[in-house]
């Protein structure tokens, strides 16, 4: 009988929590009617004001996935006190990598000027990504064109990055087995080493000054493996403030997928990087 009642408050403590949260849809950041130029926030329903925002930009080989997928992910860190925006991004073959990164900086520059209406602050900005996502957040806190296409400085406060993909892209496509993923990438970033190159955030990372947390799998691709301590060796190097953390056992659609659980570590690493990061703005 105990048992039960405890369940039924647990229950209803959940019910409670998810009404608390609040949900705008469908957002366009770039001024046109495209659906891939839309985004998703998720708001707790309280008094607090000038909360931190996390932008989320998605996985999947810069060719699939959508922010539809990741509403768990905005519910869970709204409830921790995180203001959470999810978006979409063109996607390739409609799209190669600079037309994405363009529009995820239209997407930073949507939420610095009008997240104040959900409760959270355009001084607070974090960025965090999974796979092809973490990329396209590196690239445009790396290289400064992209804000500069936008029409404003770089806002990004920290980032988060979840198993990166892609942060050497030369490297990878001049070393990897040409198999089906090597000639998707190339409708992505073309056949030209020059733009690979171009396209890799690891030769940005002298431009880097913001705070770092990384994530990596320790059952991931091998690319990752390197290329993040690599990133995290870097920076450093450079005094910028980083972390880093292998998580043991995982490969690299579960270091998202894990978070589907409101109670897995990750939060709590990716929340306290957020609040001490946003103490020393």
């Amino acid at each position: 009988m105990l048992k039960n009642l405890v369940l039924i408050m647990l229950l209803f403590q959940t019910i409670i929590s998810s009404a608390q949260v609040k949900t705008a849809k469908n957002i366009n950041y770039a001024g046109n009617a495209d659906v891939a130029n839309t985004l998703n926030i998720f708001y707790k329903n309280d008094d607090i004001k000038d909360k931190p925002v996390l932008i989320f930009i998605h996985g999947g080989s810069w060719s699939s996935g959508k922010k539809e997928t990741y509403w768990w992910l905005g519910r869970n860190f709204a409830r921790k006190g995180v203001v959470t925006v999810i978006i979409n991004y063109p996607l390739a073959p409609n799209a190669q990598y600079e037309k994405m990164a363009d529009d995820c900086a239209l997407a930073v520059k949507w939420v610095q000027e009008n997240i104040s209406n959900y409760t959270a602050s355009g001084n607070k900005i974090f960025v965090m990504g999974h796979s092809a996502g973490a990329h396209l957040g590196e690239l445009i806190n790396a290289d400064p064109k992209y804000f500069k296409h936008a029409g404003i400085n770089n806002p990004i406060k920290g980032m988060i990055l979840n198993d990166p993909f892609g942060l050497d892209m030369h490297e990878y496509l001049t070393t990897a087995e040409k198999d089906d993923f090597y000639f998707d990438f190339l409708r992505t970033f073309t056949n030209k080493p020059e733009v690979w190159k171009l396209a890799s955030p690891l030769n940005y990372v002298n431009d880097i000054k913001n705070s770092h947390l990384l994530f990596y799998g320790g059952k991931t691709y091998g690319a990752i493996r390197i290329q993040t301590p690599r990133l995290y060796e870097k920076l450093k190097a450079n005094n910028v403030p980083v972390e880093m953390k292998e998580i043991k056992g995982k490969s690299h659609v579960p270091m998202i997928s894990q978070m589907i659980f409101g109670s897995n570590d990750l939060y709590k690493d990716i929340v306290e990087f957020i609040e001490k990061s946003s103490k020393s703005l």
